[in-house]
């Protein structure tokens, strides 16, 4: 007799018409340019399900905590929105706000002030439908913090994210869908070396903390191809996702000053400004001056040092 696994199926296709519907999320894009204000919010969220808090959040413990995000893992910009988000998720039927008052609303964009979204009557989060879902399956809470990160932000941010909002992935998980072969040629195009410091540690035979390097992000729409990537020992891989290195259009590179620290930041990074990367061994995987352009304008935060 065959075991019965139809109720097992059942909960399988619901997981993943669950998860579905957060990746039909409407971010807004125009040329590669970052807008991951729903994204955050969402993990920001996430977080606070798993560690036990309340359905709803005041607006204005959302607004400090999403607002620290966006300056941290959103794209460098002179102020940060995090009403967008909160007022807007509601569009796509995962989030809920929750207020007994009548907001004023703004001219042009039909959203409500922001300060009144900071009146203690406002409130916001997931329906209670789906928040019970999530409570009852913790799986699906990491399934879908998961999918939420790989879909808009490279590898090397996941752990920083998580552990900005509070959430445990469950770090064994990896990306099926990553693509093996891009590693291996950039590494190769690039003489298994850093090309931002040089580093070329080996174990045996295999590199060892060397890394490829997407220039523009494959969540913003960088393909993966030889002239967006740049071998990266691990620290200046994680400072190139961060915007704290960058190239200008000739090669140079650039260190952000807003970096700080002690005695080790001259050895790992202002000693590299105004140097050219060490060049890969081919000159047609050169990187493109377009994916550095993205990155100076999406990713890199302040400006160079002198």
């Amino acid at each position: 007799m065959k075991p019965n696994t139809s109720g097992q199926n059942r909960k399988m296709t619901h997981g993943d018409r669950f998860i579905q519907r957060f990746r039909q999320l409407q971010v807004w894009k125009k040329k590669g340019e970052r807008a991951p204000h729903k994204p955050l919010l969402v993990l920001l969220a996430l977080g606070r399900l798993q560690q036990g808090n309340e359905r709803l959040a005041p607006f204005s413990l959302i607004e400090k905590e999403l607002s620290r995000l966006l300056v941290e893992f959103g794209p460098p910009r002179g102020s940060v929105h995090p009403e967008y988000p909160f007022w807007r998720l509601q569009r796509e039927n995962v989030w809920e706000v929750s207020t007994s008052l009548i907001l004023k609303i703004r001219r042009g964009n039909g959203d409500p002030l922001k300060s009144e979204l900071r009146h203690p009557d406002v409130k916001g989060g997931f329906p209670e439908e789906l928040f019970l879902t999530l409570k009852q399956r913790p799986e699906l809470i990491r399934a879908l913090a998961w999918d939420i990160l790989r879909a808009h932000f490279p590898d090397s941010l996941h752990p920083a994210i998580a552990l900005s909002v509070g959430l445990d992935l469950d770090a064994s998980d990896r990306n099926p869908l990553r693509d093996a072969k891009f590693r291996e040629e950039v590494i190769s195009a690039w003489g298994h070396r850093c090309g931002f410091c040089g580093y070329d540690a080996k174990l045996d035979n295999t590199d060892l903390g060397l890394e490829a390097a997407h220039i523009q992000w494959v969540q913003a729409g960088g393909p993966d191809t030889l002239t967006n990537g740049i071998a990266c020992c691990s620290i200046h891989h994680q400072a190139l996702d961060r915007g704290a290195i960058g190239l200008d259009k000739t090669l140079r590179i650039i260190v952000s000053s807003r970096l700080h620290g002690g005695a080790s930041l001259d050895q790992h990074f202002f000693r590299l400004s105004g140097l050219r990367l060490v060049p890969p061994s081919r000159a047609s995987v050169v990187p493109a001056p377009n994916f550095i352009v993205w990155h100076r304008t999406q990713v890199f935060r302040g400006e160079p040092r002198d």
